[in-house]
């Protein structure tokens, strides 16, 4: 039992750790989609713990996980395509009004 909050409390620390990161100013976009896939991977762990500490199903966290999954694969491909027309993939060479 002090185990299971242990690790709920873990991956709480473990997400607001993430979401410093990510609010942080960074300057490459790979940086800032490692910092969400690490939130969403604290988010994943919280969510097993919570389904099995309340004897829930585990059907849910298949959809988290698929979700997340779109998540990273669209983030990879804004980074491939911003680093093909831009070179790079610095923030400040990057503007929402060229698009």
């Amino acid at each position: 039992m002090a185990n299971m909050f242990l690790m709920f409390y873990l991956s709480m620390i473990m997400f607001l750790f993430g979401c410093l990161v990510f609010v942080s100013n960074r300057k490459h976009l790979l940086s800032t989609l490692l910092s969400l896939e690490y939130m969403v991977l604290s988010l994943f762990i919280f969510l097993f713990f919570y389904l099995n500490f309340m004897n829930y199903e585990m059907y849910f966290s298949m959809f988290f996980l698929t979700f997340c999954v779109c998540e990273g694969v669209l983030g990879l491909s804004i980074l491939v395509s911003m680093i093909r027309t831009h070179g790079n993939d610095y923030f400040q060479s990057f503007s929402i009004l060229q698009c």
